[in-house]
């Protein structure tokens, strides 16, 4: 079981049989046959070469002329016409409504003169439930012409409507607001019809004596005191 096959490489054969003959014949027959297949590769490639090389020097004779041709390209010039730009121009926007704060020296000063020319606080304060109808108008009367003395010195009145009161008049479409108050059952749109009830005053022109500066505007009437 422990026998050891040792192979010498360095013997030569000594002998030469019939299977060494055709052995050595078959080297030798692959070996011609490789050098014939190197040889016919080598001999396609140069023919491949050759051809190539027959074939591009045909395209080249066979193709023609290139002409350069000089192409003038003319370039327009863009002349820009000014164009006019539309501007939108907003509408006028409607006017704020601005509050004016009244001066109050000037209706404290008229309030002190018709206490003045017509007793106009005292007659407002007095309880007339206790007076006649008589005492009363006799009253009325006083204040009644000191009222309009001074409403006629220092204010000038027109009516704002010049028609009868109680007669019909008819309000079209746009009519100031501020001059004419609606009442009743109002339906609809202008143009409206009904019955005027009160003509309306405007002061056309209005002029207040001045006060001096050291004037307390507050004092509607001094306090009285007889000595």
């Amino acid at each position: 079981m422990n026998n050891v096959y040792s192979i010498d490489l360095s013997l030569r054969p000594t002998t030469f049989d019939l299977w060494h003959v055709c052995l050595a014949a078959t080297v030798v027959l692959l070996a011609f046959i490789l050098i014939a297949v190197l040889l016919s590769v080598l001999i396609g490639h140069r023919r491949c070469v050759k051809k190539a090389e027959q074939m591009r020097q045909q395209m080249a004779a066979n193709e023609p002329e290139t002409k350069v041709v000089e192409k003038i390209v003319e370039v327009e010039k863009v002349v820009e016409v000014p164009v006019e730009k539309i501007v939108e121009v907003p509408g006028p926007a409607p006017e704020p409504v601005v509050l004016k704060e009244a001066t109050p020296e000037a209706a404290l000063q008229l309030l002190g003169m018709l206490q003045k020319e017509a007793r106009f606080i005292d007659f407002i304060n007095e309880d007339v439930s206790q007076y006649g109808d008589a005492d009363v108008g006799v009253a009325a009367r006083v204040v009644h012409e000191g009222c309009k003395k001074v409403i006629d010195e220092h204010f000038s009145l027109t009516t704002i409507r010049q028609e009868t009161e109680g007669s019909k008049v008819t309000l079209d479409e746009g009519f100031n607001s501020a001059e004419i108050r609606l009442t009743g059952n109002i339906v609809g749109k202008p143009p409206f019809t009904g019955t005027l009830i009160h003509k309306g005053w405007r002061v056309t022109e209005y002029h207040l004596p001045k006060l001096t500066e050291k004037h307390d505007p507050k004092i509607i009437a001094p306090a009285e005191v007889e000595l």
